[in-house]
């Protein structure tokens, strides 16, 4: 397993021009919590020009199906992505999860509108609210999610004094 290196794939999708928005646990260390996370996730623009920019940024990458078995065949290109909806990847640079919907929030334009720009690895990107993090944990539901909700609202709590 590879270790993922999240300021390069960030920074990679940045430089790609990709619509995206930074959702899960590295929205949730950007806003102070203390949780590792082991990926990325991004919920993304389902645009054909902001797909066909995902998978051009995506290619040297070389995304395949997290889990899946070894050999099965897949291709990462603008038809599986727009006929798709969340993908769990593994790339040379870890694994990487696109959703282009988030539970509890919706698609691209809801997502984007429970973010905020935020400085990360020298760029400013968009990254999900507290807020937002917790509608999308508290609408997933699963036993993860419970435990990250209870730092999510101390550091809400604590946000607003």
């Amino acid at each position: 397993m590879t270790p993922t290196d999240v300021e390069e794939i960030l920074t990679c999708l940045d430089a790609g021009q990709v619509e995206f928005v930074v959702i899960g646990g590295v929205a949730a260390l950007a806003r102070g919590s203390a949780r590792v996370t082991f990926d990325v996730d991004v919920c993304y623009r389902r645009t054909r020009e902001n797909v066909d920019r995902l998978c051009k940024t995506l290619a040297p990458l070389k995304p395949n199906l997290r889990g899946a078995p070894e050999g099965l065949p897949f291709r990462f290109d603008v038809n599986t992505v727009l006929s798709g909806l969340n993908f769990t990847l593994v790339t040379d640079l870890g694994d990487l999860d696109l959703l282009g919907e988030v539970a509890g929030l919706g698609e691209y334009d809801a997502v984007e509108n429970a973010a905020e720009a935020l400085p990360l690895y020298g760029k400013i990107m968009k990254v999900l609210t507290i807020e937002g993090l917790l509608k999308a944990k508290r609408a997933a539901g699963r036993r993860k999610d419970q435990e990250a909700i209870v730092e999510l609202e101390a550091l809400l709590e604590m946000q607003k004094k």
